[in-house]
């Protein structure tokens, strides 16, 4: 359960999701640190609040990363949630991704906030107590196409705080992982929250011509509405049990159910071959 007055620190809280739960904390009352590359831009977004705190993060700057953590602190004196929603979707064809893009998805979606909760995490353990949410995407409980470095990088987020959540349970620190699906956010708008390959190969060129108009063309028609995820959110983390992961998405809910069950078929069906591993008794 989160306590009253909360202090949250949020990431990537100009925009999209970030933005939506960010407006409903501080309508609320909650205490809320926004972490963005560029805090002007708040004080059009939000007005001016006691609750707030503009803080300057660029995740891939780990003195960055120190100097906001420890405002937040001076000003509020703790940090109850972090919220690590910041990131943005790399899509495209694998060969034609560029290795310095794939790196860079990997910086800003894992290492970022790695760097981030490596931060955060100490103040939290001296409260014995503290709630660390991930925002992945469904594309890190299955890959679709155009998606595979985009996915490497939730499905690396989702191991991570799997195992981080069995690490710091024994400190009173919870961990939720959110898996959301297609929300009318600007992710689909090309050069705000999605990039898409650079280089360009002859066997893909008409592939590549269909997959990115499929992306840009969601832009605006995501049936998820981003009050309801902040709501929701908010629902959940409040609950008696709350779940490690968290899919948050109606039309994304068949598909994900699709996938699992034939997961566990093949699993099923292959199962007398792992087995058949061990040596002779």
């Amino acid at each position: 359960m989160l306590i009253d007055n909360s202090v949250w620190l949020i990431t990537g809280a100009s925009k999209g999701l970030g933005e939506a739960l960010t407006r409903m904390l501080l309508a609320q009352g909650f205490r809320v640190a926004a972490a963005v590359r560029r805090p002007e831009e708040l004080a059009e977004l939000f007005g001016q609040h006691d609750n707030l705190l503009p803080v300057k993060i660029d995740l891939n700057s780990a003195d960055e990363i120190k100097n906001a953590v420890s405002s937040v602190i001076d000003k509020f004196g703790r940090i109850d949630v972090l919220a690590n929603v910041a990131g943005y979707g790399l899509l495209g064809y694998f060969e034609e991704i560029s290795e310095q893009q794939i790196r860079a998805q990997m910086e800003t979606n894992f290492f970022g906030t790695v760097r981030l909760t490596r931060e955060v995490l100490p103040y939290m353990r001296k409260e014995r107590s503290g709630y660390i949410v991930s925002v992945s995407s469904t594309s890190g409980v299955k890959a679709v196409e155009g998606s595979s470095v985009y996915a490497a990088s939730k499905f690396a987020l989702e191991g991570w705080m799997e195992g981080l959540g069995l690490e710091v349970s024994r400190f009173g620190i919870k961990c939720m992982i959110v898996e959301p699906g297609a929300f009318r956010t600007n992710f689909f708008k090309e050069g705000s929250s999605f990039a898409f390959s650079e280089l360009e190969l002859d066997d893909y060129k008409d592939v590549r011509k269909t997959l990115h108009g499929h992306f840009v063309g969601w832009d605006g028609k995501q049936d998820g509405n981003p009050a309801k995820f902040a709501e929701n959110l908010l629902k959940v983390m409040n609950s008696d049990s709350p779940p490690l992961r968290l899919l948050i998405s109606k039309s994304a809910v068949p598909a994900i159910d699709d996938y699992y069950k034939k997961r566990y078929a093949e699993f099923e069906a292959w199962k007398h071959v792992s087995t058949d591993t061990a040596f002779d008794e």
